[in-house]
């Protein structure tokens, strides 16, 4: 890997990991302040659609070769996100202040804090075994309630969906409407999301397994 590129990815990764971080200082202090956990999008919820659309770039990233991950996994992940922070919850306010949009995103906050800040050190060579050991574990928790949320989130806006014929529009040229769209993703979703779940349970004991070796050298060194 050129310099460039690795400055590119450091960068990438390190302005990713401060947005999220801010946001989720921000949901914490909407939180503090208001007393209430309905605050989330309200008070983080563009910087987090702004930021969860830039990941696009992961998937670019992937495509090219410029990191190890291929593109497909990243465009599951990132499609599936913006489509829920855009589609869903940015256009339906009767689910902006459910509090189970404040726990998927504060998930989401966390999982990326962790994600961002590992990726950033790795493409320097130096990542602490610490950082490994949480981005590889720290997923068992925070993915499965991120998928609980966003479930919950898409649930809930169905009837908003069919009531206002949402995307009618972009959905007339196909044989069925936004709301059906709907329901085949919240039955799908849970699939294809296992599937990722799976392959970062893999990834973790070839990670850790990688990093204990290595950290076991340099203390006996």
């Amino acid at each position: 890997m050129s310099p460039f590129v690795k400055f590119y990815l450091f960068t990438y990764n390190f302005l990713q990991a401060s947005a999220w971080t801010i946001s989720l200082l921000s949901i914490l202090n909407s939180f503090l302040s208001n007393k209430t956990i309905n605050v989330a999008y309200a008070s983080a919820g563009y910087l987090i659609s702004v930021f969860q659309t830039a990941s696009v770039l992961e998937v670019l990233h992937g495509a090219i070769g410029i990191v190890p991950s291929g593109f497909l996994s990243p465009l599951m992940q990132w499609s599936g996100r913006t489509h829920f922070i855009l589609a869903i919850v940015g256009q339906i306010k009767e689910v902006q202040d459910s509090p189970w949009l404040t726990i998927t995103l504060v998930a989401w906050c966390i999982g990326e804090i962790i994600r961002y800040p590992h990726y950033a050190f790795t493409c320097l060579g130096s990542c602490p075994y610490w950082l490994t050991y949480l981005r590889y574990t720290g997923f068992i928790i925070i993915y499965p309630t991120g998928l609980v949320g966003e479930l919950l989130i898409m649930y809930k806006a169905l009837p908003y969906v069919k009531e206002t014929n949402l995307y009618a529009k972009f959905f007339s040229v196909f044989p069925f409407s936004y709301y059906d769209f709907l329901w085949a993703v919240l039955l799908v979703y849970p699939f294809l999301w296992l599937k990722l779940y799976v392959q970062l349970f893999k990834q973790r004991k070839s990670k850790l397994g990688k990093s204990e070796k290595l950290h076991g050298k340099r203390k006996r060194m």
